[in-house]
């Protein structure tokens, strides 16, 4: 008898940690649990601890919006407790994808076990018009699913502890277009976003075709773009895309230069080539990055050289991990900026993505840097790395 009250405590209290009430398990399981010995409570603490404390959960959500039933991933790493505010870090499939595939090719979850942020992999809806998984559904239509994530987010503060100073955007294909409508039209959400493989909207598209409020951020608002310049996709070509002489998708150029406009950030990049680590995958990746903006933000550009249109990482140049490129850029923002931004001091030598500084800049032949521009420098960083930079004046 004794065996099967503990089989059914046992029972009750893994139904309370499905539905979340983590503050009562260990209170249910020693003070509500009568058995006849110690052993027994002691059984089931040591049975339910390593399940409570290294619980990292991964918790499929509907949410009833629009008049439709949607539904999103939730991923709750391990370390997260009501104590403390978690950031969050949204994840949006290409046209025609799924949430539950998606979570594999940008796959957040061990990079938020040890960094500590909530993943969301939203569900895109399916368009009535062509019958297939989509942000944005062909037009015309009055479908606009920024206001979909903007539920989600309502949800989670009333689950969850989030620090909704620092909630992010990524997306790869659509799911990067969807990401620039975010950071367009919810910017009073979203602290900074990724495009990976998607281009921005011109302002015919969205505004003329789509009726929708023209591209309009209120805050300093740092974003990255991972592109690739053999892309053939119309919606992410890297030199644009027009219908005739309608403009509907940005060049790369064009999206930098308003980014980098409304930033305020530096006019001319510095400009990094990355270590081609594969050589096999036909592509390489040069990082360009406009510096000190407003309240410290910045604007980069991974340009995958003859990339596709590819995650790295996943497939594609395989020379980057743009799941970890896109914490390592995001991660530094809230929504007024750089966190810790000192508008005081130029950061044009400091490498946004691995906290690390210049010790040192050189020329080619080893002399002191002396303001040269239009030149190859090698940096030397405090960690003892080394780096070979090019200042487009």
């Amino acid at each position: 008898m004794i065996f099967i009250k503990i089989i059914k405590s046992i029972y009750l209290i893994i139904n309370l940690f499905i539905q979340h009430n983590y503050t009562f398990i260990l209170y249910f399981a020693i003070k509500y649990i009568n058995f006849n010995n110690m052993y027994n409570k002691k059984f089931i603490v040591i049975f339910l601890c390593p399940l409570i404390l290294h619980a990292q959960q991964q918790i499929a959500k509907t949410l009833f919006f629009d008049g439709q039933e949607r539904e999103y991933i939730l991923y709750i790493p391990s370390s997260y407790s009501a104590t403390s505010e978690f950031p969050v870090l949204f994840s949006f499939h290409g046209g025609s994808g799924y949430a539950e595939d998606f979570i594999y090719t940008n796959d957040m979850r061990p990079i938020a076990d040890t960094a500590n942020f909530i993943a969301v992999y939203p569900q895109g809806a399916i368009d009535p018009d062509g019958g297939t998984t989509s942000w944005i559904h062909k037009a015309p239509t009055d479908h606009d699913d920024i206001f979909f994530i903007e539920a989600i987010i309502e949800d989670l503060s009333i689950d969850y502890l989030i620090d909704q100073s620092r909630v992010y955007a990524c997306g790869y294909s659509e799911g990067a277009i969807f990401s620039y409508e975010l950071a367009c039209r919810l910017n009073h959400k979203i602290a900074a976003f990724v495009a990976v493989s998607g281009s921005m909207l011109a302002d015919y598209y969205r505004s003329d075709i789509y009726k929708w409020a023209p591209c309009n951020p209120i805050h300093p608002t740092a974003m990255m773009l991972i592109p690739g310049t053999n892309d053939d996709n119309p919606h992410s070509n890297y030199d644009g895309f027009s219908y005739y002489d309608l403009p509907l998708y940005m060049s790369v150029d064009e999206i930098t230069s308003y980014w980098s406009s409304y930033n305020n950030t530096d006019i001319s990049p510095v400009l990094i080539e990355l270590p081609n680590v594969n050589t096999f995958d036909g592509s390489t990746v040069e990082r360009y990055s406009w510096l000190n903006g407003d309240e410290c933000v910045s604007v980069e550009e991974l340009k995958i050289i003859n990339g596709g249109h590819d995650w790295p990482g996943s497939f594609g140049n395989m020379d980057i991990n743009a799941s970890q490129e896109i914490w390592n850029f995001v991660s530094q923002y809230n929504i007024n900026g750089a966190i810790n931004c000192n508008t005081n001091s130029s950061i044009e030598a400091i490498d946004i993505s691995h906290n690390k500084f210049c010790v040192k800049r050189i020329d080619l032949l080893g002399r002191l840097y002396k303001g040269q521009s239009d030149t190859f420098s090698i940096y030397i960083y405090n960690d003892g790395t080394v780096e070979k930079k090019y200042i487009i004046d």
